[in-house]
């Protein structure tokens, strides 16, 4: 791996790039791509600095609700300032990791997202089995027949983003993901250098 994605990589905690994919995605049209509505409960897991949160926040309303999570202490506390300066009240943002039980009840979420994610789960999944933990976690917390959005670069050379060698193709993020309880809906093209998945959760 090359430098720069290596310190992305121990930042974030599972290859989240945070900041570097902050001009990429459009956060509005991508959650309203994956299906996101007023009202409802959303999960952003590995939110980086939180600019789908914010989106979310927005997109949900006050009836809605946004659980903003990641692994990177220094991310978590500027989207707290960021809610804070805003006087945003339906974001619960916290520190910790989508790989070990989060503090959310069972079956509370209708969208979740992950992006920029699953690739680095990939990568670290030979010692720490993160992939099996993560989505047996987002299982539990998503409701029956709710949605998970995966979004990931496009299996092309870049820059931006992560080496080729760790991209993945939609036929492989499905492979995956259908391990676990889903079942695709979708291929969505989100930006340039990005496409979205959408799962819905299947009970087994």
């Amino acid at each position: 791996m090359n430098n720069e994605f290596e310190e992305k990589n121990h930042r974030f905690g599972f290859g989240h790039f945070g900041r570097y994919s902050r001009t990429l995605l459009d956060p509005e049209n991508t959650l309203k791509e994956i299906g996101l509505e007023t009202g409802e409960t959303f999960l952003d897991a590995g939110c980086g600095e939180g600019r789908f949160s914010i989106s979310a926040s927005e997109i949900v309303g006050n009836n809605g609700k946004v659980y903003a999570i990641d692994i990177s202490e220094e991310a978590i506390n500027s989207l707290k300032e960021e809610i804070n300066k805003n006087y945003i009240k339906n974001i619960e943002a916290f520190t910790g990791d989508i790989t070990k039980r989060l503090s959310i009840g069972d079956e509370r979420i209708d969208v979740c997202l992950i992006s920029n994610i699953l690739h680095g789960l990939v990568v670290n999944n030979v010692v720490n089995n993160n992939v099996e933990s993560g989505l047996k976690e987002i299982f539990r917390v998503l409701k029956s027949d709710s949605i998970l959005g995966v979004v990931e670069f496009k299996k092309i050379v870049g820059p931006p983003g992560p080496p080729l060698s760790i991209r993945m193709s939609p036929e492989e993020v499905e492979e995956i993901i259908s391990k676990y309880g889903f079942k695709k809906e979708r291929v969505i093209e989100v930006g340039k250098y990005h496409y979205a998945i959408t799962f819905v959760k299947k009970i087994r």
